[in-house]
């Protein structure tokens, strides 16, 4: 299996200095987002991890090179990467040919989490945390009646039960190969307007019910990290309570 991540951002919610490096380069315990993400990935045996980078993307593949990872994360050079994170994603769009785990780049994360999304009985999933953030930046997984009705933002159907989205999304090689074709009319358009959720949830309406299942993280500790609380959060919170992965 292969696992590809959005790694292109500037990070500008973060409120930092200048040459402020990338998020997968943050340090937590001694190590960058980036090697703990490649240790995981390693650890449960994924073949690769494919990042796609624009901003400072020497300086990531100088941390690949340091942390002796050149075998196992290729970087990808997505152009318009400044247009947003779509764009970085239709620049790994080539990458999405068989079973893949689609991640953002700018979580810290516990093992058990990824490895709930690999052993998955649902060869399409979700991981998801019914304790939600509070405010519109979380994207959320709607539900009604026990059925997936939603994945958004801003969600618009009509739903019962809604939980947070925490970035991870395992695909089969069938779902990952509508990831081009879902995304295409959005950027020949050159639209600018939406997220890259929008894609994935044209996926979800397009698909039979029960093509995408869920699993549940929560008490699990992760957080995405976009704005300075997130990080102060990230050291105090959710670093103390990681696991270490077993010898």
């Amino acid at each position: 299996m292969k696992a590809v991540m959005l790694a292109a951002g500037v990070g500008s919610r973060l409120e930092k200095e200048t040459d402020f490096p990338p998020k997968t380069l943050l340090r937590f315990g001694g190590k960058t987002l980036l090697q703990r993400h490649a240790e995981i990935l390693k650890y449960l045996g994924f073949d690769e991890l494919v990042m796609g980078v624009g901003y400072q993307a020497d300086r990531i593949r100088a941390e690949i090179a340091a942390i002796g990872a050149g075998d196992f994360v290729r970087t990808v050079d997505c152009a318009d990467h400044d247009k947003g994170a779509p764009y970085t994603l239709w620049g790994l769009r080539a990458e999405f040919t068989g079973p893949t785990v689609f991640m953002d780049g700018d979580v810290l994360y516990d093992h058990r989490l990824m490895a709930r999304l690999v052993n998955s009985r649902h060869q399409t999933c979700f991981a998801m945390d019914r304790n939600v953030r509070p405010g519109d930046d979380p994207v959320k997984l709607c539900f009604k009646d026990g059925r997936i009705v939603d994945f958004h933002k801003l969600p618009t159907a009509p739903f019962d039960a809604y939980y947070e989205w925490i970035g991870f999304l395992r695909l089969s090689s069938e779902i990952a190969r509508r990831v081009e074709p879902a995304l295409r009319p959005y950027i020949e358009a050159g639209r600018t307007d939406f997220i890259y959720e929008q894609s994935f949830r044209d996926i979800l309406y397009a698909s039979p019910d029960g093509t995408f299942g869920i699993e549940d993280i929560t008490g699990l500790p992760w957080t995405e990290i976009d704005f300075p609380h997130d990080l102060v959060y990230a050291e105090k919170t959710i670093f103390p309570r990681l696991v270490p992965l077993p010898e």
